[in-house]
């Protein structure tokens, strides 16, 4: 990377952000118009304030959510299972109108009504598996005793309910892959989907509220629980596909395809028989597609997604980049560390990298570009920043409620845990596009040129809603009441600003709430069928021994294997996803090594965060360089090397669990010194420069061995780390009398 011409002598007006709280629209969303567009909106904001009435005025038998009741809402009693059952229902409901199935074209296809002929067999084939449904939760309404084993019964649910909505479900799947329309048109076979996506949760309420559920998994259980969650897992599939790619899909059809061939797979991989009834009778409810993952998303997220879209309706995001501009625009490589601070405020409530990237990445980019970066840096610093949104206290985009969910610690430990990671995470990719500055003899943008930080700090109330938020959680509320308090808070707080919610602009706040929690609840419920092959077939207990067996002769390798695994699982999918699956294998194999359960899952969760940016697979790398005009793979790996503290600190909290805050105060602070000393020459030795001069290959690589050292916390490799430094500074001295003389 060559340095730029960074001098600019135009006056330019002051930047501004604008645009940042604005929804990017997806290569296949509908853009409809008329009754459609009147549809697809009042559908997403009632979808979304659903959940907000449901979550603060519901009484869910048994749920451990700390749920509240507020006095100026109704009682309506809903049982758990049905309200994750309605909640998926729901989004796939809604994303199937949303999203296309495939790509959109100008010109009119010619194959249009044979394709529509075809999809209205389907729309039939779902009407009849809707009738039936209906039929059958009229008559368990009624009174009628279901008996999953009588033949009467059997032939209604095969015949005229399950092979109905599989048929109906995966043809119209297949149609709407190939059936291309323009961007405002609606198809039949999305019809279908929507049709079977209802007639799935009204069977499975109505049988899910008799003894049915515990049948499940057993010969007892009605042959129609297996057909329609056939079809249920059809649809989460192919509604994972629209939104998040075919990454997760291939991985979650892999461990479906596993289910039924793992008896005849050798050693560790080898599992019992498994018959496609019993498989499919379990894998919707709550040990898989109605477990962990569902229970968080719609729980949690979706009400932290509601949060987001508030404060993109008050444009509170534009305050958070202009602030960062404020701040640190004047600073050498002053963009770049715009972006940091930009991103991670955006990130830590916007619950994905790659949306991220997006974001904030589309103003920053091309600042970097101008004060001299190179368009690859650009977009790797941007990619490594996103991400680390993610990791963020306190909100950490969506895999912490999972982690409270599958482990059971309560939230604000997690959070609280995750400050100093976080500290070292940032702190990193800072010194690093410090030094980098440095190096290129970088300067920042000058007063004229960034927004009056005078004029911004007299707007700092707009924090006031994340302030609440944390405020309520570390007074004891539960995560719903601190989370509907920041949601209301950001509405009044609105009121201040040139974009005050009113009614119109809170109906516009829930839309965008429902549209942005699609992606999200799709993505965990099609992790869910992951998780329930894991807990079917055991797979997870015998990578656990595995671990154990590595563990025998090296516990270090047995963490680095367990690194690359949740990398790997990782890669192409959403940090919700990848967490909730590397949960699932490579914890609980951690957990029996002996390793504390919080530092097991922060492990896992660091490195399925960072998977988005490792190569060759880097979803949040790939979007950035689709703004900065560099090659992908490029960007990856720059990202990778900016990014690459974060693949040390889960080992560092591995060996120290006072980067945790397990221990004394003394324990913590000097844990975080050295390891903030530590980062810093990693940094150093990356970029090669440390203290105001380069750093040649040697001396590179004893600037390692001294980040090592201050990295590993204890008092005799912090002196060897101290020494290793003075060594690398007297051979800079060295080295400029040499260059001096000659």
């Amino acid at each position: 990377m060559t340095s730029t011409d960074n001098s600019i002598d135009e006056p330019i007006t002051p930047i501004l952000a604008q645009g940042v709280d604005e929804e990017p629209v997806e290569s296949n969303r509908r853009q409809f118009r008329g009754f459609l567009m009147w549809l697809a909106s009042v559908s997403a904001g009632v979808y979304a304030f659903m959940h907000v009435a449901a979550l603060n005025g519901l009484s869910l038998s048994g749920m451990s959510m700390g749920l509240l009741d507020f006095a100026f809402l109704p009682s309506m009693p809903l049982e758990t299972w049905n309200f994750r059952i309605a909640h998926v229902a729901g989004a796939l409901a809604l994303g199937f109108l949303i999203f296309s199935g495939a790509r959109f074209t100008e010109q009119t296809n010619r194959l249009s009504l044979a394709w529509n002929l075809l999809s209205a067999v389907f729309v039939g084939a779902a009407l009849f598996g809707l009738y039936t449904a209906i039929g059958i939760a009229s008559d368990i309404a009624a009174g009628a005793l279901w008996n999953g084993l009588s033949p009467a019964i059997k032939y209604r649910e095969t015949w005229l309910l399950g092979a109905p909505l599989v048929v109906a479900s995966l043809g119209a799947s297949m149609v709407s892959w190939i059936h291309t329309t323009q961007r405002h048109q609606a198809t039949l076979a999305d019809a279908a989907l929507i049709i079977a996506c209802g007639a799935v949760a009204v069977y499975l309420i109505a049988v899910y509220g008799t003894l049915m559920r515990n049948a499940t998994g057993t010969p007892f259980a009605p042959i129609g629980i297996s057909l329609t969650a056939v079809a249920g897992t059809i649809l989460i599939m192919e509604l994972t596909r629209r939104v998040a790619g075919l990454a997760l899909v291939a991985i979650a059809g892999i461990f479906v395809l596993y289910v039924f061939v793992g008896d005849q797979l050798p050693g560790v991989l080898n599992s019992p028989p498994i018959t496609w009834q019993r498989f499919f009778s379990q894998v919707y409810t709550d040990v898989g597609i109605l477990g962990p993952t569902t229970a968080v998303s719609s729980t949690y997220i979706i009400l932290f997604i509601i949060f987001a879209a508030f404060l993109q309706a008050s444009k509170v995001g534009d305050y958070f980049v202009n602030f960062a501009f404020a701040l640190a625009g004047r600073s050498r490589g002053g963009p770049a560390k715009v972006g940091i601070f930009a991103s991670g405020l955006m990130g830590m409530i916007n619950g994905t990298s790659a949306g991220n990237v997006v974001a904030t990445g589309s103003l920053t980019i091309p600042l970097m570009k101008k004060v001299g970066y190179s368009k690859t840096n650009a977009g790797a610093i941007e990619a490594a920043a996103s991400t680390g949104g993610q990791i963020m206290p306190p909100i950490m985009g969506a895999g912490a409620f999972i982690m409270a969910e599958v482990t059971g610690i309560p939230y604000v430990d997690i959070a609280i845990a995750a400050i100093i990671p976080s500290i070292l995470y940032f702190g990193s990719i800072y010194f690093m596009v410090d030094l980098e500055a440095a190096k290129l003899g970088m300067r920042g943008l000058r007063d004229d040129e960034l927004p009056k930080i005078k004029v911004l700090i007299k707007q700092a109330y707009l924090f006031l809603p994340i302030i609440i938020l944390i405020a309520a959680l570390f007074m004891g509320y539960s995560v719903i009441r601190a989370g509907t308090l920041a949601i209301a808070a950001a509405a009044v707080v609105s009121w201040l600003t040139p974009y005050p919610m009113n009614l119109p602009r809170i109906a516009k706040a829930f839309e965008l709430g429902g549209l942005m929690s699609i992606q999200i609840i799709a993505v965990c419920a099609c992790a869910g069928i992951i998780v329930g092959v894991i807990s079917l077939t055991g797979v997870g207990a015998r990578f656990s021994s595995l671990l154990l067996d590595l563990a025998a002769s090296s516990q270090l390798m047995a963490m680095f294997f367990a690194m690359c695994i949740s990398i790997l699982l990782g890669m192409g999918m959403p940090t919700t996803a990848a967490y909730a699956v590397a949960a699932s294998v490579v914890a609980p194999g951690l957990v029996n090594l002996g390793v504390p359960l919080l530092t097991a899952h922060f492990f896992v969760f660091y490195f399925a965060v960072v998977s988005a940016i490792t190569p060759p697979v880097a979803l949040a790398s790939y979007a950035a360089a689709g703004i900065s005009g560099a090659n992908p793979m490029k960007t990856s790996i720059a990202s990778f090397k900016i990014g690459l503290a974060a693949f040390i600190v889960p080992f560092m909290f591995f060996y120290n669990s006072a980067l945790l805050m397990d221990g004394t105060t003394a324990e913590v602070i000097r844990a975080v010194v050295t390891a903030l000393v530590g980062v810093y020459l990693l940094s150093g030795c990356v970029i090669g420069w440390f203290l105001k001069a380069t750093v040649g290959p040697l001396l590179r690589v004893v600037l390692l061995f001294a980040a090592l050292s201050m990295i590993e916390g204890g008092l005799v490799s912090d002196l060897a780390g101290v020494s290793l430094v003075l060594l690398v500074f007297f051979g800079q001295k060295i080295e400029q009398r040499k260059l001096t003389a000659t």
